[in-house]
This record gives C-alpha cells, sequence and structure tokens, in this order.
C-alpha cells in the first residue's frame, strides 16, 4: 500500500468516535477552520472532517475542501500517528472575496497547511487523575455495636 493511502483504518467514521473529539477544546481557530486534537492510543492517525451546508451551500464547495483536507493529510501522515485529528468548517466563503474556485482553494490551503502544523505539535500532557482513596480508610464511619 502507498504511503499515501486514505485507508478506512485512517478515517473517523463513528459517531462516538467525533463525539469524543468534539468534547475537547478546540486546539486551533482560524478564520474559516476549527481544528481539534486527541491521543487515539493507537499507532495510525484518524481524520474527521465536518463541513456543513450551513457554511458550504453547494456541494463542489464542499467536496473541494474535503478533498484538500485529505490531500494534505495524506502527504503528512507520518507526523500525526496516534492522533484524532478533526476539521471542522466554521464560516462560510464570502462570494464577494472568493468568487473563484481558485481563490478558495489558496485560502484553504494556507489554513489548512496551518492547522496541520498545529496538529503535528506534541499533544499537551493529559492532566493527572485525583488520588483515589486509600483501600484501608473505610468510606463511613462504623456504626457502635
Amino acid at each position: 500500500m502507498s504511503t499515501h493511502a486514505f485507508p478506512k483504518a485512517a478515517r473517523l467514521t463513528k459517531t462516538d468516535e467525533f463525539s469524543s473529539v468534539f468534547a475537547l477544546r478546540p486546539r486551533r481557530r482560524t478564520t474559516h477552520f476549527v481544528l481539534y486534537v486527541r491521543a487515539n492510543g493507537l499507532a495510525q492517525a484518524r481524520l474527521g472532517i465536518v463541513v456543513g451546508k450551513k457554511f458550504a451551500p453547494r456541494a463542489a464547495e464542499r467536496n473541494l475542501v474535503k478533498r484538500m483536507v485529505r490531500e494534505l493529510f495524506r502527504g503528512r501522515q507520518a507526523q500525526f500517528a496516534g492522533r484524532d485529528i478533526l476539521l471542522r468548517l466554521q464560516a462560510k466563503f464570502p462570494r464577494a472575496e472568493y468568487s473563484s474556485r481558485l481563490a478558495i482553494r489558496k485560502a484553504c490551503h494556507a489554513e489548512l497547511s496551518g492547522l496541520l502544523d498545529v496538529a503535528a505539535k506534541p499533544l499537551p500532557a493529559a492532566p493527572a487523575a485525583p488520588p483515589a482513596a486509600s483501600p484501608d480508610v473505610p468510606a463511613t464511619p462504623a456504626a457502635p455495636a
């Protein structure tokens, strides 16, 4: 298999997988996108893309954004090992500013490249779990007999 392949194992596909990543605080925001990153405990990186009709009403725009994200992810997949990466479109590309597909493509490429640079950086350490109660100490005081 090519190093640029995008198999099903490299995708977030289930609602629970998306929800677990969405539950985190966004790692970075740009004008049009939001990036979420989470350690997944696997050897392979997984990618999820959310492009809603609200922000890209035309199917051609939605597909363009998704193709660009997948293309950039495929080329740098080794840098993201052990992470779930979720990119969500959060704002429209106004027709006045982005009248052509080329203009949208350039803006997307610049923003997505920057976001994937952030996703490749080391993840912050997970917060330490609170100390567990000692098994020797009873949880409730014993009643006198």
